[in-house]
C-alpha cells in the first residue's frame, strides 16, 4: 500500500490560506563572503528550524524543497509527490563561530535516521531524510558522519546523501512557523511522538542543538 504523502496533523496545523513564495537559488550562499550555508531534509521542516535556530552561529534558517526536477514547487505539489523534492532547511552559519561537524551532529540527533520515506509521524518520500552538502568538503564530512551512525547503531542507514542543486524557500506561512503559531505547532510535534522516537533512537542525545 503507498504510504500517504502528508501529515494530517500538519495540514490541521496550518489553518492558513496558501502563500507562494518560491525562489530558486543555487550554490553556496555567502553574505560578505563569510556566512556559509547548509542544506539538510529531516522530515518536518518547522522542526529542524527550530532545532537550528537554538544554534549559536546560525545567522538564519530557511525552510524550503531540494531535492528534486520541478522548478518553484508549491507545498501542495511536494507533498503529493512526484516532483522529487524533500522538505528542507537551508542554515546560514557563521564558520567562524560554528563548524558544518556541529550542525551534522545536530541534525543526525533531530532525525529517525532508519526510517524510509517518512520521518515520525509525516509520511512519503518528501520527508525522507538527506545531507545536501554544497562542496568536496561537506560531502566528506557528511559521508563521515553517516559512516558513524551506522558504526555506531550497526545497521543500515535510510538518511541519503546527494548533491546540493537548487533550493526553493517554501511560501511565507511556513518561515518560523514555530514561533509564529506556537500552540499548533506544539500539538503538532507532541501528537506527532517525535521527541519520544528520538530519545528512543539517542538516549540522552535526543534533540541536540550543539556537539557534545
Amino acid at each position: 500500500m503507498r504510504l500517504p504523502s502528508y501529515s494530517p496533523l500538519r495540514h490541521f496545523a496550518l489553518f492558513v490560506p496558501p502563500i507562494t513564495l518560491a525562489i530558486a537559488l543555487s550554490g553556496t550562499s555567502q553574505a560578505d563572503g563569510e556566512i556559509e550555508s547548509a542544506v539538510f531534509a529531516g522530515g518536518c521542516f518547522w522542526c529542524m528550524e527550530e532545532a537550528y535556530d537554538k544554534i549559536e552561529g546560525v545567522q538564519a534558517t530557511t525552510s524550503g524543497y531540494s531535492g528534486g526536477h520541478t522548478e518553484d514547487p508549491t507545498y501542495e505539489q511536494v507533498t503529493a509527490g512526484g516532483t522529487g523534492h524533500a522538505e528542507v532547511v537551508k542554515v546560514d552559519y557563521d564558520p567562524d563561530q560554528v563548524d558544518y561537524e556541529t550542525l551534522l551532529h545536530v541534525f543526525w540527533r533531530n532525525i529517525d535516521p532508519f526510517a524510509v520515506d517518512r520521518q515520525f509521524c509525516d509520511k512519503g518520500a518528501s520527508y525522507h531524510s538527506a545531507i545536501f552538502p554544497m562542496d568536496a568538503e561537506q560531502r566528506a564530512l557528511a559521508e563521515a558522519s553517516r559512516d558513524a551512525a551506522a558504526e555506531r547503531f550497526d545497521q543500515p542507514i535510510a538518511t541519503e546523501i546527494n548533491d546540493f542543486e537548487a533550493f526553493y524557500p517554501a511560501e511565507a506561512y511556513h518561515q518560523d512557523y514555530y514561533l509564529e503559531n506556537p500552540v499548533r505547532y506544539r500539538f503538532y510535534k507532541s501528537a506527532c511522538g517525535r521527541v519520544e522516537r528520538l530519545e528512543e533512537v539517542w538516549g540522552d542525545e535526543a534533540g541536540a542543538s550543539a556537539a557534545s
